[in-house]
């Protein structure tokens, strides 16, 4: 089973998240801040992690991931309101492998989402 983090300040994103995503078979933490998300991560390293573009410290973040011992394997989603470029060009530059577009539903998770859990 492929392990999934969410971390966002919003408990709203994270339980909808949540939700959906533990329904498609991912087994799913949640990470409140950066500090949560990479004491997480430091204590079992996620296969895939959304990080929100608002988190304070998101691009440090993404950063400390891909320091870690195996953390260059991790699939780093940056979750972003708009497709503001600059942001994300921020955060490509930090590590994350793709973009996120928020608000998110079930029909984007599914779409984004659906082969990665196939390929647990």
């Amino acid at each position: 089973m492929q392990r999934l983090m969410i971390a966002d300040d919003s408990d709203v994103v994270r339980k909808v998240g949540k939700r959906i995503l533990s329904g498609m078979g991912f087994l799913v933490s949640e990470a409140a801040n950066g500090l949560e998300a990479l004491s997480n991560c430091q204590a079992e390293l996620p296969n895939i992690i959304i990080v929100d573009a608002g988190l304070d410290g998101a691009l440090e973040l993404i950063g400390n991931i891909r320091l870690m011992e195996n953390g260059k394997t991790v699939r780093i989603y940056y979750c972003v309101v708009e497709a503001d470029l600059k942001k994300m060009m921020a955060g490509k530059r930090a590590g994350a492998d793709d973009f996120l577009l928020k608000p998110f539903d079930r029909k984007i998770l599914t779409n984004v989402f659906a082969s990665l859990s196939i390929a647990a």
